[in-house]
């Protein structure tokens, strides 16, 4: 697969302002043969200097039959859902054209090279891990991560209980809510069943909700109210990172950048 580092190294080959000098930091030109667009590889003269630079060598890596126009403007920075976009194509080279109008292009899509990071979260009420992850994804801040997100998302009104964890979830009876009488089955994690040894002894059943106790893949990301969880290690066996329930945009993606270091170190 082909698919440049930036976009400043793909120029248009629309016109010739300058004769046959191209953009110094380009490697890489899209041009329109009449026929459709080629992109081609090419090779400046390494004794050239100032902005514009000579051409000593050109081939083409991609023909008009072979090259195909994504007919929106995307995210370019969003490099997984390029390769995706490109694979879906079904042409051997797919040309983007950016928010701000910049070009890329994807040549030979593979998302084999692609790191995947496992996500576990349950909903309702809306699961706040997995939801930032896609936002985040979809304005290009993991582009250069080179990583594939596979969500594992528990639906816990699928857990059959009696009491449910809060009223944010909309469940008619919840421990932050409603009295326990005793003997009910609780949808809960340790930090639920701490609340209900302090306040009501151990006469309940519960459901371990938590993220952390589905977790089944590695590397993974998970959120969990215990604050002392956080941070990125072994858990269960597994290699990953916690978040608390409550972690912000930045300290997501924080983290996120932490395990594929570590991750990609081992």
């Amino acid at each position: 697969m082909i698919f440049p580092a930036r976009c400043k190294e793909v120029g248009y080959a629309s016109t010739k302002p300058c004769g046959d000098q191209v953009y110094f930091l380009s490697r890489y030109l899209v041009r329109d043969t009449g026929n459709g667009n080629e992109v081609l590889e090419i090779t400046l003269d390494p004794l050239g200097s100032g902005m514009m630079r000579p051409i000593v060598g050109s081939k083409v890596i991609a023909t008009p039959s072979e090259t195909c126009h994504y007919p929106e403007k995307v995210q370019i920075h969003d490099r997984t859902r390029l390769i995706g976009l490109a694979l879906d194509s079904g042409c051997r080279c797919t040309i983007f054209t950016g928010l701000d109008e910049h070009m890329t292009f994807v040549l030979d899509p593979d998302m084999s090279g692609l790191l995947r990071i496992h996500v576990y979260d349950v909903t309702p009420p809306r699961p706040s891990l997995s939801a930032c992850i896609r936002e985040l994804e979809s304005a290009g801040l993991f582009g250069e991560l080179s990583v594939i997100f596979c969500h594992h998302t528990r639906d816990i009104t699928q857990v059959h209980a009696d009491i449910y964890p809060c009223r944010a979830a909309g469940y008619p009876r919840t421990l932050d809510a409603d009295p326990v009488q005793g003997g009910e089955r609780v949808a809960g994690c340790l930090t639920g069943s701490q609340l209900l040894a302090e306040c009501y002894g151990r006469d309940f059943i519960l459901e371990n909700i938590c993220p952390l106790e589905s977790i089944r893949e590695e590397p993974f990301i998970a959120r969990c109210c215990r604050s002392e969880r956080e941070g990125t290690g072994i858990f269960r066996g597994k290699c990953g990172t916690v978040v608390h329930w409550g972690a912000s945009p930045a300290d997501i993606a924080r983290a996120v950048n932490e395990l594929v270091v570590k991750w990609r170190s081992k």
